[in-house]
C-alpha cells in the first residue's frame, strides 16, 4: 500500500491563541511539510484547490512545482482540483510542467467540488455542476492520451488539431476521480477506468463499501481490466502517544475546523465533546488515537476496500506547524512500516 499525507492549506484560527497565520506563513509550511514527507519515506504528498480567502492554496499545480524543488522521491497530487470549473487543457499543461520538473512524480485527483465558490469566479452555471464534469473528465482523459487533440464539446471552444504541451514525463499522468459520497461518482470513475479516490470523513467505513463495489462494477462492465483499477481512502487524522491523549489534543482544533467549515457553508452548528468522541470511536472512520489504534483502522478499511492508497489529513484545524511535523513522525515511524507490512502478506 502507498501512503502519504495531504493539506487543503485552511487558514482557520488557533483556537487557544485565535491567532491565524498568513497566507505566506502557511504556503512555507506546506513546503516544508511536503519535504518532511519525503524524508520521512511517505509516498505521496497532496494539495487540495480552493477559492477563497480562508484557504492558502487555490493553485495546487504550483506550490506542487515548490515542494519538488525540495523533494526526491515523493508523489505529488492534487487533492483536489475542481474540474468542473477548471479548463482541462490549463489543467493537463499545468500538471505536465509539474511532471518534467519533478522528474515524472505528477498526479491529478479531480473532483466536482464540495464548495462551488469556482463557479461564479469562473463564470460557469451551476446548474451545469454535472454536465461540465463529465465533458471536462473526458476530454482530459483525451488530453493524456493524444499530443495532437480535435475535440468538440458544449462548453468550451473546440479544439481542431491541438498541440498539448509539454508532455508529461510519464507516459500518462495517473488521473483518479474524488469522490465524498454519491454512487453515480463512484460508477463514473469505474466507467471512464480511472482511480477512485474515497473521501471518508466520518462515520462507519462500511457505508462505503458499497461505493467501492460499485466502482469495480462499472469498470468491468465498461471493459477494464480489475488490475488497472486502483482505490485510495483519505481521511482526517491526528496521533499521539495514547488515544486518550490524542482525544483531548485534537478535539479544540477539530471542533474549531468544523466551525469555521459550517460557518463557510451557512451553518452556525458547534461540535459538542460528546459528538467528538462518538465521531472518534474505534468503529468509526476518524483517524483519531495512538500509533496502534489508527494502524487498526487503516487495516480495517483495507479489509473491506482493498484499497491500494492511504492519505491521512493532519494539518487541520489552526494547529501550530510544530505539532503536525510530531504527528507526521510519530505516523511514519510508527503507524506506515506496520501497515505495508501486514498489507504485503
Amino acid at each position: 500500500m502507498e501512503i502519504g499525507i495531504y493539506t487543503l492549506g485552511d487558514l482557520g484560527p488557533n483556537p487557544h491563541t485565535g491567532e491565524t497565520i498568513s497566507t505566506t506563513q502557511r504556503l512555507r509550511e506546506i513546503i516544508e511539510l511536503g519535504k518532511l514527507a519525503d524524508d520521512a519515506g511517505l509516498d505521496i504528498f497532496g494539495i487540495g484547490e480552493h477559492h477563497r480567502l480562508d484557504y492558502a492554496t487555490s493553485s495546487p499545480a504550483i506550490v506542487l512545482s515548490a515542494i519538488a524543488q525540495v523533494t526526491e522521491r515523493i508523489k505529488l497530487t492534487s487533492t483536489t482540483s475542481v474540474l468542473s470549473t477548471l479548463d482541462p487543457v490549463r489543467l493537463f499543461e499545468d500538471f505536465a510542467t509539474l511532471d518534467q520538473i519533478s522528474k515524472g512524480r505528477a498526479e491529478i485527483i479531480a473532483g466536482r467540488g464540495a464548495f462551488v465558490e469556482s463557479f461564479p469566479l469562473f463564470g460557469y452555471d451551476l446548474n451545469d455542476y454535472d454536465a461540465l464534469f463529465e465533458e471536462n473528465i473526458k476530454l482530459l482523459q483525451q488530453l493524456n492520451r493524444e499530443e495532437i487533440v480535435t475535440w468538440q464539446g458544449k462548453f468550451r471552444s473546440n479544439l481542431k488539431n491541438a498541440m498539448i504541451s509539454p508532455r508529461p514525463i510519464q507516459e500518462e499522468l495517473p488521473i483518479w476521480i474524488g469522490v465524498g459520497g454519491t454512487p453515480e461518482s463512484a460508477a463514473r470513475a469505474g466507467r471512464l477506468g480511472t482511480g477512485l479516490a474515497l473521501a471518508i470523513l466520518g462515520g462507519n467505513p462500511m457505508h462505503f463499501k458499497p461505493l467501492v463495489d460499485l466502482y469495480y462494477q462499472a469498470a468491468i462492465e465498461a471493459g477494464h481490466s480489475r488490475d488497472s483499477l486502483r482505490v485510495a481512502v483519505t481521511g482526517h487524522t491526528y496521533i499521539a502517544k495514547d488515544t486518550q491523549q490524542a482525544k483531548d489534543e485534537f478535539y479544540p482544533y477539530y471542533s474549531n475546523y468544523w466551525a469555521y467549515v459550517n460557518k463557510q457553508r451557512g451553518m452556525g452548528t458547534r461540535m459538542s465533546r460528546s459528538d467528538f468522541e462518538h465521531m472518534a470511536s474505534p468503529e468509526t472512520a476518524l483517524f483519531v488515537g495512538s500509533p496502534q489504534q489508527i494502524t487498526e483502522k487503516i487495516l480495517h478499511q483495507h479489509e473491506l476496500f482493498g484499497h491500494q492508497r492511504f492519505i491521512a489529513q493532519m494539518d487541520i484545524g489552526g494547529q501550530s506547524f510544530s505539532d503536525v511535523a510530531k504527528g507526521l513522525e510519530l505516523f511514519a515511524n510508527e503507524v506506515v512500516p506496520i501497515v505495508k507490512r501486514e498489507t504485503s502478506k
